[in-house]
């Protein structure tokens, strides 16, 4: 269950000293041969986009999709720091590189934390050897990894699943800022495929439209987003049916448990938009009512407040006739014909009660249908984020 859950690849995390706390903060996967092998990537949508996707980019291009190692850390973003934050993000592959004998291009980066603050670079530079001397295959290894880039997550997050006689595992940070396209989120995943660069990105592009970009918490974008995949071919060729399978298992997970520990909330929702002109129509509507502060603050009260859903759907843009819309709580409608109607109040209280909501808002107007997980809005997001201390 675990980044190194697939043959072929190490990893560690270790303490460098970006946080105050003491904490882990510095993180590693990398091919235990030691060699590049094929990869892809996806990447924030934001056009402020940080030093370090900027620098993983530029790498896979240079190599034709290949990569021995990522290097990831926590506690500061390196984003919004001009061309400075770009030399320290290359100084952290360098570093990497240096000690495996590769090419700084063989190398990946991402980091995750604070935005607009310089990167400590020699306290990452200095840890480096500790961290290459802990590499490790084994879970215990993927654990620290996965630990040592967590920034307000609550727990680690990491999956696996089966591709044929292949596996995938993964690891992922994210808490917040999740919406749209990818999430403050950052995802490494290995893969013992044999698999090409081109058709292992096709994949990947696959895995996270169906997980990752319909996850949204807050609505707001980060500007480090990125999934990274590594493919080590020891278990030899798979069918690319399979592998996407298990690549959008694994990418599913990951969100899920993503959207589980959102700053602050208490409730996982699985929002869906049926019945809306278009599958493009029914994603905006999905998105719209998703990210209302209303909706939220009514999910969080256990209130089964359709008329803010149905209002967030009637102002997202979308084809709408107000007489045709429904609304169901855990499968029990609440609405119907655009007012409401008499249901069991017990069984929704309940189900609005536990911490996995399933909602449907159904617009009676097509066959176009659309999903996105998201969260409660509580007290505890505003604590979280009213200052960069």
């Amino acid at each position: 269950m675990s980044v190194t859950a697939a043959k072929g690849f190490v990893a560690a995390g270790v303490s460098a000293g970006i946080k105050a706390s003491g904490d882990p903060d510095l993180s590693l996967v990398a091919t235990a041969s030691g060699e590049p092998v094929p990869a892809a990537a996806v990447f924030t949508s934001n056009k402020m986009t940080a030093a370090p996707v900027l620098t993983s980019h530029a790498h896979l291009t240079a190599t034709g999709g290949h990569a021995a190692a990522v290097i990831l850390n926590s506690g500061n973003a390196n984003a919004a720091n001009g061309t400075v934050g770009r030399e320290h993000a290359e100084r952290m592959t360098e570093a990497v590189a240096n000690h495996l004998h590769l090419s700084a291009e063989d190398v990946l980066v991402c980091s995750t934390g604070l935005i607009g603050i310089p990167l400590p670079v020699e306290l990452i530079e200095n840890a480096v050897p500790a961290l290459l001397a802990a590499r490790a295959d084994g879970p215990e290894a993927g654990a620290a990894a996965a630990e040592a880039i967590r920034t307000t997550d609550t727990a680690r997050k990491e999956a696996a699943a089966r591709a044929g006689a292949a596996t995938v595992g993964g690891m992922a940070k994210g808490a917040a800022m999740l919406a749209p396209n990818m999430a403050t989120m950052l995802a490494v995943l290995t893969t013992d495929a044999d698999v090409d660069p081109g058709t292992l990105k096709r994949l990947l592009a696959g895995g996270v439209d169906g997980s990752f970009n319909v996850l949204t918490t807050d609505g707001c974008t980060s500007t480090n987003d990125t999934v990274i995949i590594l493919a080590s071919g020891v278990a030899g060729p798979v069918s690319d049916d399979a592998l996407g399978a298990a690549i959008a298992e694994v990418c599913g997970s990951l969100a899920a448990q993503m959207a589980g520990d959102a700053e602050g909330a208490t409730k996982v929702v699985r929002l869906e938009v049926t019945g809306a002109a278009t599958d493009a129509e029914a994603a905006t509507a999905a998105r719209k009512i998703a990210e209302s502060q209303l909706v939220k603050c009514s999910w969080y009260g256990l209130d089964p407040y359709w008329g803010r859903l149905a209002s967030e759907a009637g102002s997202a843009g979308v084809t709408f006739e107000q007489q045709l819309v429904s609304v169901a709580y855990g499968g029990v409608t609440v609405a119907a014909g655009g007012v409401g109607v008499e249901h069991d109040a017990d069984a929704v209280a309940a189900h609005l009660a536990g911490r996995h909501l399933d909602v449907v808002v159904d617009l009676g107007l097509g066959a176009g249908r659309a999903h996105v997980l998201t969260n409660d809005l509580t007290h505890a997001y505003i604590d979280e984020n009213m200052g960069t201390s």
